[in-house]
């Protein structure tokens, strides 16, 4: 109980210097707004865009799995941050160790996103665009592209699989693991949510 306690502190505490830090650089965007200052007030907006992004990768990191399969999350290596830019918000999150890890990664304004949904809305004609290696799957009612690297030197075989939606790119990494097990890990994350959030 107490240590649920200190976490609803500590995120109270984040969100309220957050909250404060986005207030100033909107009052800063204002007021050199006024003034005429454009350059100014521009930075002062990409701040606090970089701010928001910061706060809302960090609301998503609440809601990735705390462990993948047998796998913890290695929480110390989480990384948020905001470009307030072109791209987004970036959160990653890593689970296990070497020699078998996992991760997920959530990028909003992905680039790769046009090009994943034009793969996924393109019909197959007559087996050209076959791969082995490649498959459309449905993760939580998404499209997806799982991606198999199998490694001949090893023996063993590491998926990929992204999970593009609406503008957020979700791709999750599963080192020496099996098609069932990553699509049985993907359908933990709560997918609707972090769209919802990021959006």
């Amino acid at each position: 109980m107490k240590k649920l306690a200190c976490i609803v502190v500590g995120l109270a505490t984040t969100i309220s210097v957050a909250a404060q830090e986005f207030d100033k650089n909107i009052a800063t965007a204002r007021s050199t707004y006024s003034s005429g200052n454009l350059q100014d007030s521009r930075f002062a907006m990409e701040q606090m865009l970089r701010d928001l992004d910061m706060a809302i990768g960090k609301e998503i990191l609440t809601l990735l799995p705390t462990n993948i399969g047998s796998l913890l999350a290695v929480q110390k290596e989480d990384n948020v941050s905001g470009t307030g830019g072109y791209v987004g918000l970036y959160v990653n999150r890593h689970y296990g160790a070497d020699p078998k890890r996992a991760s997920i990664e959530i990028i909003n304004n992905s680039p790769l996103i046009n090009s994943l949904n034009a793969i996924l809305s393109m019909p197959v004609i007559g087996g050209m665009m076959r791969d082995e290696n490649q498959k459309i799957v449905r993760v939580q009612g998404y499209k997806s592209i799982l991606n198999k690297h199998a490694n001949s030197e090893t023996g063993k075989t590491n998926y990929e699989l992204q999970i593009p939606m609406n503008n957020t790119l979700l791709t999750l990494k599963m080192d020496d693991t099996t098609e069932a097990d990553i699509t049985t890990a993907a359908n933990t994350i709560q997918l609707a949510k972090i769209v919802e959030i990021a959006q």
